[in-house]
């Protein structure tokens, strides 16, 4: 048996090397907060994370935080979360006005963000299938849309088809923000003409026949994929001041994109089904189909992923071509998804 002198030592030793083995860091649980800016599929990845164990299994506590539209953008560079999930352009108007944001990594890589219209409007317009997208985008004046947040990649979207269609952006079309899941019953009700959200809640209304769609960012807007429309990002200098911190979330959402890539049933039946139990699940499936197919495989940020960001936001006309970010240097890093 040791002496008690020697077993001190040792013992502090032992706690030293503990202290400094990745594997006991990995075990510490660390608390970190993440704004999500809605409720729909677009967010997959994180509810895969987090009801898939990814982050418990990197010793993350997470706390999520709905806040509608670019209120999660705000969240985050006012230092009350740690990371926001954002689009691209988003992102990257937030550069533009000298805000120091760093992205860790893209789960979505096109654009899942749809327009619809109420059936009857849609055959007073006569629109169809078959009607081009810029005739159909056309016939938007004079409407009201609803949408997913001032300033977010759906109010872009928007705008993107007013031009898309030759109308005056900012007084051919009327635009409320609203919630995604007051959108079906103020359709309902004609307090709207149609609305702009993610799915499944544009798919539950073209399915349930009481809405057509009139245009679809998986299928309509080639010219601007990819796209960088599901950004996990934060605060320039966090990672360098947290960077173990930055290391476990990404590596929790790749594990969550492979999970998605390679065992979408699993996802379907186990995660998304609770998550979106209010949901008719054949209505969730097809919107299911969509999203898994628009979310990444390599969950890295690209050049060209945030050139057609940057694209969507002048054509909208919510960027100036003078306040283009020309350099993207310190903007995303790929360190924490190799």
């Amino acid at each position: 048996m040791l002496p008690t002198r020697m077993r001190g030592a040792a013992f502090a030793f032992l706690g030293l090397a503990i202290g400094m083995n990745p594997l006991a860091t990995h075990a510490q649980d660390m608390e970190v907060i993440i704004a999500l800016p809605a409720p729909t599929l677009t967010f997959t990845s994180h509810f895969v994370a987090e009801d898939g164990g990814f982050f418990e299994k990197e010793g993350v506590k997470v706390q999520t935080r709905n806040l509608v539209g670019v209120a999660a953008t705000n969240a985050m560079l006012a230092g009350s979360v740690d990371f926001t999930h954002g689009s691209g352009p988003t992102f990257l108007r937030a550069a533009s006005q000298g805000q120091r944001v760093l992205a860790i990594a893209n789960v979505v890589d096109k654009l899942m963000v749809e327009t619809v219209l109420r059936k009857d409007v849609a055959e007073r317009l006569g629109i169809t299938e078959k009607t081009p997208i810029t005739e159909r985008a056309h016939k938007l004046k004079g409407l009201t849309i609803a949408i997913q947040g001032v300033g977010s990649i759906i109010h872009a979207w928007t705008r993107l088809l007013a031009d898309k269609g030759g109308l005056d952006i900012e007084n051919d079309v009327r635009i409320t923000p609203m919630d995604p899941p007051a959108m079906l019953p103020a359709l309902a009700s004609k307090a709207i003409d149609g609305y702009s959200t993610a799915m499944p809640f544009t798919t539950q209304a073209v399915l349930q026949g009481q809405a057509v769609m009139l245009a679809s960012g998986v299928s309509d807007v080639p010219d601007v994929l990819p796209i960088a429309y599901n950004l996990i990002y934060t605060r320039a200098g966090v990672c360098e001041q947290k960077r173990e911190m930055c290391r476990r979330v990404a590596r929790a959402y790749a594990g969550a994109a492979r999970m998605i890539q390679e065992r979408p049933d699993e996802v379907f039946e186990t995660i998304l089904a609770k998550r979106f139990a209010k949901i008719d699940p054949d209505l969730l499936r097809a919107a299911w189909k969509l999203t898994k197919a628009a979310h990444a495989r390599d969950i890295r940020v690209t050049n060209e992923q945030l050139d057609n960001s940057q694209k969507i936001s002048i054509y909208a006309k919510l960027l100036e071509p003078k306040d283009v970010v020309k350099n993207y240097a310190g903007l995303f890093t790929d360190e924490f998804v190799k």
